[in-house]
């Protein structure tokens, strides 16, 4: 079963700076004040394959395939000129020119090579200005000819379990003569919860930013829990991400809502920014609430969401850096800190600690989390950054 697997209702819990509870499925630890990511995870199941179009699976994480055809299906020229074997041109030079009793054939690329020939010689190793042609330089086997299997073997998948697709991934995929190829591409449902601003800034980014995941987004029709309520149907997704009402103030109900449909694990995440989120599930589906500033569900993003969409796809793990800090990072204890990166000079120089300006997104290269246990990283110090355009 896709989500969460079923699990005994648990009670709320609320990881706060300064305290560790016990939450479901996990150890409390000093180093993972992000327990209630770990809590989540231990439920979720990756998604089942489905068959998608080249076109449509541009984007999204490969699912295990049968191998694929080799390609080149046949030995076939890599370039123009003539098809020789090449044990007739065996110490065949300039010096000691090769006569030809008849012209060899021409080929050209992509042509299958011709039976008994092994390597293609170009035109102007040819002579061909006087009664009688001649060879003026000797080849190797396989010079000029691109091999069977040579760019696709046979033996092996078109496209690695695991990765995301991309454009030479299609290519490989219509050369191995593919037109369909195995993916996880989770089901994203998205509730926002309307600002009393009216402002749509935070739903439309986290909607932007689920790429190679189908997305499904509605809007609450109103801030109270009977509303949020409403919305928070979980059937046809894998996934269930509310934006917006997490906190704690008099309009904001979406915490209230997800308990009155199913369970919150956990309220009150200790990040810095996005310290309102939640994770719960509704009727073995995931549930991730991301407060309505977009830094704040920014933060929770990067650090809640694409952990669980890449268990949901089989991801395998993200690209990380690994480079020494430029400068000190200063980080409090007792909270796990998102820090922006910007890569100069093959160091990781860092641009903000828990406070994420929206320009300075924009401009990082990469993130990372200090965790709740560590004051920061001395200047010089080798860290792991995430980068922001994996």
């Amino acid at each position: 079963m896709n989500g969460l697997a079923q699990v005994q209702p648990a009670s709320i819990q609320r990881v706060v700076p300064g305290e560790q509870r016990d939450l479901p499925g996990i150890t409390p630890a000093t180093d993972r004040p992000l327990g209630a990511l770990a809590a989540l995870l231990a439920r979720v199941q990756p998604a089942a394959p489905v068959a998608l179009p080249l076109a449509e699976a541009l984007g999204c994480v490969a699912a295990e395939m049968p191998p694929s055809r080799a390609y080149p299906l046949r030995d076939i020229a890599a370039g123009d000129g003539f098809a020789f074997q090449s044990q007739d041109l065996v110490g065949v030079s300039s010096y000691s020119p090769l006569p030809l009793t008849r012209l060899p054939v021409w080929v050209e690329a992509g042509d299958p090579m011709p039976d008994q020939c092994d390597c293609v010689v170009d035109a102007d190793l040819v002579d061909q200005t006087g009664s009688i042609s001649q060879v003026l330089a000797d080849a190797i086997p396989g010079q000029g000819v691109r091999r069977i299997g040579g760019d696709i073997a046979g033996d092996r998948s078109a496209v690695v379990a695991g990765t995301r697709i991309g454009p030479l991934d299609l290519l490989i995929a219509r050369a191995a003569g593919l037109d369909q190829l195995n993916v996880r591409r989770p089901r994203l449902r998205i509730v926002n919860i309307p600002a009393a601003s009216g402002d749509t800034l935070t739903a439309g980014l986290i909607s932007e930013s689920a790429a190679g995941v189908s997305v499904i987004g509605i809007e609450a029709k109103g801030r109270d829990a009977a509303a949020i309520a409403g919305a928070l149907a979980p059937g046809g997704c894998d996934l269930l991400i509310t934006t917006g009402g997490s906190g704690i103030g008099r309009t904001d109900a979406a915490i209230m809502a997800l308990a009155e449909r199913g369970e919150v694990i956990a309220h009150g995440i200790a990040l810095q920014p996005g310290r309102t989120s939640a994770v719960g599930q509704i009727e073995g589906i995931p549930v991730i609430a991301l407060p309505g500033a977009p830094d704040q569900a920014l933060a929770a993003w990067w650090t809640l969401v694409l952990p669980v969409l890449d268990r949901l796809s089989g991801r395998l793990q993200r690209r990380k850096l690994t480079l020494p800090l430029a400068r000190k990072i200063a980080s409090s204890v007792g909270i796990a800190e998102i820090v922006l990166l910007d890569k100069a000079e093959g160091a990781w120089l860092p641009l903000a600690v828990g406070d994420i300006a929206l320009q300075t997104v924009a401009r990082a290269d990469a993130w990372l989390v200090v965790s709740g246990g560590n004051e920061g990283f001395a200047a010089g110090t080798s860290v792991d950054a995430y980068m922001l355009r994996d």
